[in-house]
């Protein structure tokens, strides 16, 4: 009985864990040290348990983004905060030394994310659409775009090799309505860990339970206790389906995506690869 039992652990071990080969390169880009786990964070975590890599960037160090602190004391805070949620969410949590609000779509940056990629060797990119109230956000996307054809040319920052295909570049849902609204091209469940994606963003203490409930005018709103929070942060960034995300739903789960509670939709950037249905099974194998 030992023995067999041994050998079924041995085999699902061996089914569990990939080669390097076959493992995903997962990168994220968000503007700000929080801005990814918003989006992606999800999807990042049900990667990062069937064993693929994932990387979140942050093109700032969101060293403006308090209403009593700023300047290298927040960066720190901020850096500090994005490191411990990294951890939570089982991932590498980068933040560059980009001034918060103050991000620009120069050369420099873009050879910055041109690096990041390659460095990663990323078969996925995810980052915002160039659409937003915030222009770090807009700037995020515009960054990210112009390195969707870069990443494959060995001229451009050549002292990084230039990845042998071009990665499939995917934007983060959005609510944005002009020029055109977000349009979900992969929606994944993410119900199973959509507890460890809040627990993960509680992280960013500094963002969620004191700078964005200060702009809104509910700082007085936010509960003491730890598990009070999460509730809170919970019913603030839930990922309820709207009627886009649930029809992509139904084409990827088919009949149990009307049982989906969170979702985080992705649409495909033309910029980059563009792949079939059946690239995007192997890419997304969660979908199922």
């Amino acid at each position: 009985m030992k023995k067999i039992l041994l050998f079924i652990c041995l085999a699902f071990t061996a089914n569990q864990v990939f080669s390097q080969e076959q493992k995903l390169n997962v990168i994220v880009f968000g503007a700000h040290p929080d801005d990814c786990d918003i989006d992606a964070g999800g999807t990042a975590i049900l990667f990062s348990k069937m064993g693929h890599r994932v990387k979140f960037v942050s093109l700032t160090n969101g060293d403006a983004g308090h209403h009593e602190k700023g300047g290298g004391e927040l960066a720190k805070i901020r850096i500090a905060e994005a490191k411990e949620a990294g951890k939570r969410f089982g991932v590498e949590y980068a933040v560059l030394d980009n001034h918060d609000g103050e991000l620009m779509p120069t050369l420099a940056n873009r050879l910055k994310v041109i690096r990041e990629i390659r460095k990663w060797n990323a078969d996925i990119v995810i980052a915002p659409r160039p659409n937003d109230y915030h222009p770090d956000h807009r700037y995020t996307g515009i960054l990210v775009q112009d390195a969707a054809y870069m990443v494959i040319v060995p001229n451009v920052a050549p002292e990084v090799p230039p990845l042998k295909k071009n990665p499939v570049f995917l934007y983060s849902h959005d609510g944005f309505k002009k020029p055109y609204p977000f349009e979900p091209d992969i929606a994944v469940n993410i119900d199973a860990v959509y507890d460890q994606k809040i627990y993960a963003m509680s992280a960013h203490e500094s963002q969620f339970f004191e700078w964005l409930p200060w702009t809104s005018g509910t700082l007085d709103k936010v509960p003491e206790g730890k598990q009070a929070r999460l509730d809170q942060l919970s019913q603030w960034r839930i990922n309820t389906p709207n009627e886009k995300t649930l029809e992509c739903l139904k084409k990827w789960y088919g009949n149990k995506a009307s049982d989906v509670k969170n979702a985080e939709g992705f649409e495909i950037c033309e910029y980059g690869r563009q792949p079939s249905d059946e690239e995007i099974k192997k890419l997304f194998p969660m979908l199922k």
